[in-house]
C-alpha cells in the first residue's frame, strides 16, 4: 500500500501543532507576521489601557483600608499603602443604614432578576414561534417602544396612580423589561433547530416543556449574559429609588453612596465617631464604593466566557 501512494515506511506525517488555551490563534495565509515594533506597540498599548483603568480602582480600595491618620498625612486620596485596617468595612457592616441599604439591593437585585428573566424568557419563546398568536403585531409594538416613549411625568403618574410609590415593587416594575434583550434572546431561540423542536413535538412534549427541556438548556450562554445584564442594572439602578421612595430606610446602596459622596449627609451610627475622629469620612465613602462594586467584579469573570456566543450569535445571526 505505501508503494502504491508513493511513501515510505520511514517518512511521518507532519504534525500540525494545535493552538493551546492561551495561544492566538492561526493566522490566515494572507496575513504578514507582525514585527517586533508593531507586537511592542500593541503590548504598551494594553498596558497602558488597563493601567488607567485598574490605577483609580487601586486608589479607592487603598484609600478604603487606611487610617484617618494616613489619609490625612496623603493629602486625601493614597496611593502608596502604610498598614491595612478594616475598620471603615467593619463599621459599614457592623449594623445602621449602609447594612440596611445592601441588603435592600440585594433583594431588589435578585428579585428583579429573577421576574425580569421570566418575563423575557417568556416573551421572546412566544415571538420566536411563527405561528404564535399576533406575534407579528406584539412585535411592531415592542420594536415601537424603543424609538417612542411617553417620558418621565407619565411615568410617575401611573407608577403613582398604581399605588407603587414607597414600596420596593417601584425599584422593579418600571424597568423590568428591556425590549433589547427580548429582541437578543427571541434571535437565539429562533437558530434553535426547528427539526428538534418538531421531534419533541411528536413525542408529545407541549410548549412547556419544550421550552424548559430544550430550548433553556441550548440557551444557557445567551440566558447568563442577559442576566448579568439585568442584575447590573439593578445592581447600579438609583434613579427610581430617588423618585419614587421618600423613606431612607427604604433606600437602596447606591443612593446612600450617591449621599456620602456629595456629603450631604452620613450613616445613622457613624457621625459620632467621624466627629470624634476615629473614621476618616473619605475612607468611609470609598469602601462604600467598594461595596457598590464587588459584585459586579465578582460576577462578570464567569460570565465573560458566555458573551461572544450568547450576545454574538443572538444579535447577528437574528
Amino acid at each position: 500500500m505505501t508503494a502504491v501512494l508513493g511513501a515510505r515506511p520511514d517518512q511521518e506525517k507532519p504534525r500540525v501543532k494545535k493552538p493551546g488555551r492561551w495561544s492566538a490563534p492561526p493566522r490566515p495565509v494572507w496575513e504578514e507576521e507582525p514585527s517586533r515594533a508593531g507586537q511592542a506597540g500593541k503590548g504598551l498599548a494594553l498596558g497602558l489601557a488597563c493601567l488607567a483603568i485598574l490605577f483609580p480602582l487601586w486608589i479607592v480600595i487603598v484609600t478604603s483600608l487606611q487610617t484617618k491618620k494616613t489619609i490625612d498625612e496623603a493629602g486625601g486620596l493614597v496611593v502608596i499603602p502604610k498598614g491595612i485596617t478594616f475598620v471603615a468595612y467593619q463599621e459599614l457592616l457592623g449594623g445602621g443604614q449602609v447594612q440596611r441599604a445592601a441588603l435592600v439591593s440585594v433583594g431588589v437585585t435578585v428579585v428583579g432578576t429573577l421576574f425580569s428573566m421570566a418575563v423575557s424568557v417568556l416573551c421572546a419563546y412566544g415571538l420566536s414561534r411563527s405561528g404564535s398568536l399576533g406575534h407579528r403585531w406584539i412585535l411592531m409594538t415592542l420594536l415601537a417602544t424603543m424609538f417612542f416613549g411617553a417620558g418621565l411625568i407619565p411615568t410617575y403618574l401611573l407608577v403613582q396612580a398604581l399605588g407603587l410609590t414607597d414600596t420596593y415593587l417601584a425599584l422593579i416594575l418600571p424597568s423590568a423589561v428591556s425590549v433589547f434583550n427580548i429582541l437578543v434572546l427571541r434571535a437565539f431561540f429562533m437558530n434553535i433547530s426547528q427539526e428538534l423542536v418538531d421531534s419533541a413535538r411528536i413525542d408529545g412534549a407541549g410548549e412547556w416543556r419544550i421550552l424548559f427541556r430544550i430550548v433553556m438548556p441550548l440557551s444557557r450562554a445567551v440566558i447568563a449574559v442577559i442576566s448579568l445584564f439585568y442584575a447590573v442594572g439593578y445592581w447600579s439602578a438609583w434613579f427610581n429609588a430617588s423618585i419614587y421612595l421618600t423613606d431612607q430606610d427604604m433606600m437602596p446602596l447606591q443612593n446612600v453612596m450617591i449621599q456620602l459622596v456629595q456629603k450631604q449627609e452620613r450613616p445613622v451610627g457613624l457621625s459620632a465617631q467621624i466627629n470624634t475622629g476615629q473614621l476618616s469620612p473619605l475612607a468611609i465613602q470609598m469602601a462604600v464604593m467598594v461595596l457598590a462594586l464587588l459584585p459586579v467584579a465578582v460576577l462578570s469573570p464567569f460570565v465573560q466566557k458566555h458573551f461572544k456566543k450568547g450576545m454574538l450569535t443572538g444579535a447577528v445571526k437574528g
